[in-house]
């Protein structure tokens, strides 16, 4: 069960927040609540009712606490009592954490306030307390006796965190010259109660600067079976092994978030404001910010000749299930699905062991678990110890039949064993069975095969030894493992696993956060950390370019021309090789300036029309024929007779505006062609002729087909029915 936390956060509003320093574009205040929002969204997102957070303004314009009577406890604000924060909770909050006009209001004041509110609300129940306080400790404060205050948040056990705007830090390396001489002074006093309470203290920029490092979420560990690891069958003999053990999942892949559908409540004169969470809980009546959860109602139909339509209507409880035998469903009913259960009872046992040489790593098909001993039973814990180190010294693998539940399919799963210095276990992995194997034969990398079986070594398609010495040396430059600097200079690991993130999973959550506070505006960048390994370090690049080179010569690669598209304008004739111009002999008469498409031979002759065209205006008058034909074959054709002749036509427009780069042509007579086909121009019934042109593909020109082409909002528009 996850723990009880109350934290409290102090966030300073005084006037002197608004400054804006060290050249940042927004104010400290701003600047504070980045890492103030990061911290409630977060708790949020949890949806955790024990994860209780309250809010406190410091030097506010108001006043409002529990000890607003006396004088030293003026001008701080509790925005928010110790409870569940919600989403609305964080927009009201969004509202309340505005810059004030004053510069009254004690911080120490303000830290006596949030424990209070702690002993209010946590009691002597067991909490994780915590008091956030965010300043930037340019307001009078009274850090005379803090002796009583050091005390209590010892007693109550009371993390006291002090973030603050521009606080020297010498560990991180911040400094902030030409400083205050107050500010200094309550630096100096916050830092000490933070010493003398065991708190933390540090400075703003660090803080922030932390945020794009993503916080690893720990979980609690579940195991996923509990019972005895045996070897033989220990109720027939005595010599049998049956170890207590544990197994526990050691590998799994962290999910994204998942979204809901919602849609706008249509009583929102009665919608009340929700208490929606981050992580989906519906909220009062189902409904969030005027919007009502999707709910999906499924029914199930049967044919049925005299009911109306010719389906009927029929329940859940209605319904048999069928086992799919060739093309045929073998019913079998409820009361026999016994039949079909493979009986078995909970057990690992060892079948069987394998030389760790032997065994292929491409037989692994799940995710790993490890197996430890009961815990609290010595007795186990020197068996288990006793079977991991034979398999150790043995250099071999445990196969072994897993039943995680009663009646639950059985596994086969490998043990391999683990010594480390403090720690010992087993990791085991699923095997697969004779009906999960794939064989597949490719032919060698190393050598050619002739058809009669020959079989040769030096081939043009083999590498020679330059080739193998090149790549080998091109491998050993692009090594990561020591590409990376610690603290001192020396060569690391330049991506170890503890500091690679999943990128997909984590940008969501900043999403989340982000538009959970700021419901209109863009979400900031991915942080940085989470595209850092996305591309190969340009250092590395440039280190491992001689290699390349010397790769792209052995391999005598050369680089492969684009393929050239046709030219915008007159297209050149392919050339007969008997140098005789047929087209030109069947071509109309040149000297005509404007030439006829015969409807008979539309597609030959718009073709040579295209060929001969030297000007757009030539170019247009063709498609314009063209087009003008394909609308009568439609138009007079019987039933869809004539719909072959005018896809053909189509078509070759399609290929000849490709070919000269002249979309725009063909998107116009494709747009004009749908629109007359909607609106029954050419005809009543036509509308099946688009479907046509959609399944042959046919439809407007993309633009990442060819520039000037057809956006995917237009394309996806004019394959719309309607």
């Amino acid at each position: 069960m996850a723990s009880k936390e109350a934290t409290v956060y102090i966030v300073d509003c005084g006037s002197t927040m608004s400054e804006r320093s060290h050249g940042r574009k927004q104010t400290n205040l701003d600047f504070a609540l980045e890492y103030v929002w990061d911290r409630i969204t977060a708790t949020v997102a949890t949806g955790r009712k024990t994860a209780m957070v309250g809010v406190v303004g410091l030097r506010t314009d108001g006043t409002r606490n529990d000890l607003e009577g006396e004088e030293d406890y003026a001008h701080i604000t509790v925005f928010q009592d110790i409870s569940q924060m919600l989403m609305s909770q964080v927009r009201k909050l969004r509202n309340d954490l505005v810059l004030s006009s004053t510069e009254g209001g004690d911080a120490i004041s303000a830290i006596i306030v949030a424990i209070q509110m702690i002993a209010k609300e946590c009691k002597k129940l067991k909490y994780e307390r915590k008091i956030v306080l965010v300043t930037d400790a340019r307001g009078p404060m009274q850090t005379d006796d803090l002796g009583d205050i050091i005390t209590k948040l010892k007693e109550d056990d009371i993390q006291l965190v002090v973030i603050g705007v521009d606080f020297d830090d010498a560990e991180y390396g911040f400094k902030e010259e030409s400083k205050d001489a107050t500010k200094a002074e309550n630096e100096a006093g916050l830092k000490q109660l933070c010493n003398d309470c065991g708190g933390a203290f540090g400075t703003l920029v660090q803080a922030v600067d932390e945020l794009g490092i993503p916080r690893v979420k720990s979980t609690k560990p579940v195991p996923s079976y509990k019972g005895f690891l045996t070897l033989g069958n220990p109720e027939l003999y005595e010599s049998a092994m049956a170890i207590d053990i544990e197994r526990y999942p050691k590998v799994m892949a962290a999910t994204t978030p998942s979204a809901s559908k919602y849609v706008v409540r249509s009583d929102m004169g009665d919608a009340t404001q929700s208490n929606m969470t981050m992580n989906g809980e519906d909220g009062q009546n189902g409904s969030y910010d005027g919007l009502a959860a999707v709910k999906n109602a499924m029914t199930y139909q049967v044919e049925d000749t005299n009911a109306p339509g010719g389906k009927r209507d029929v329940d859940r409880d209605e319904l048999s299930k069928g086992y799919e035998y060739g093309r045929t469903a073998v019913h079998i009913a409820e009361s026999d699905r016994n039949v079909t259960t493979y009986e078995t009872t909970p057990g690992l046992d060892v079948i069987g062991f394998v030389d760790k040489n032997q065994y292929e790593r491409y037989l692994d098909m799940s995710r790993s678990n490890l197996i430890i001993a009961q815990r609290n039973n010595e007795k186990a814990s020197m068996a288990l110890s006793s079977f991991i180190h034979a398999l150790y010294e043995l250099d071999s693998y445990g196969v072994a039949r897993l039943v995680p539940k009663e009646n639950k399919e059985p596994r086969t799963i490998l043990l391999a064993p683990i010594i480390e210095p403090d720690f010992e276990c087993l990791y085991d992995i699923e095997l697969p069975f004779a009906e999960d194997m794939r064989s597949y034969k490719f032919p060698p990398l190393d050598r050619v095969v002739t058809v009669s079986g020959k079989e040769i070594e030096v081939h043009r398609n083999l590498p020679n030894d330059d080739l193998q010495d090149a790549i080998s040396d091109y491998v050993d430059s692009m090594d990561l493992s020591t590409f990376g600097k610690d603290d001192e200079g020396a060569s690391t690991e330049y991506m170890p696993m503890d500091e690679t993130y999943a990128p997909m999973l984590h940008r969501i959550h900043q999403v989340i956060k982000h538009r959970a506070v700021f419901a209109d505006a863009e979400p900031p960048p991915p942080y940085e950390i989470l595209t850092r390994y996305s591309h190969t370090p340009d250092e590395l690049v440039r280190k491992a370019q001689p290699a390349l080179d010397r790769v792209l010569e052995a391999a005598n690669i050369k680089r492969v021309p684009h393929k050239a598209r046709g030219r915008r304008g007159r297209k050149e004739a392919p050339k007969p090789l008997s140098e005789l111009d047929i087209g030109a002999l069947l071509a109309q008469d040149p000297k005509r300036k404007h030439k006829r498409i015969d409807p008979k031979n539309a597609i030959a002759e718009f073709r040579q029309l295209i060929i001969q065209a030297e000007e757009d205006s030539a170019v247009r008058d063709a498609c314009t024929q063209l087009k003008n034909i394909v609308f009568e074959w439609i138009r007079h054709s019987v039933g869809n007779s004539g719909y072959g002749r005018a896809l053909e036509a189509i078509r070759v427009l399609r290929e000849e505006m490709v070919d000269l780069e002249t979309p725009a042509i063909y998107n116009e007579i494709m747009q004009e062609l749908r629109t007359k086909l909607l609106a029954g121009d050419l005809g009543e019934g036509r509308g099946e002729m688009r479907y046509h042109v959609v399944t042959k593909k046919l439809g407007l020109i993309k633009a990442s087909d060819l520039p000037g082409g057809a956006t995917d909002d237009e394309v996806s528009k004019w394959r719309a029915a309607g």
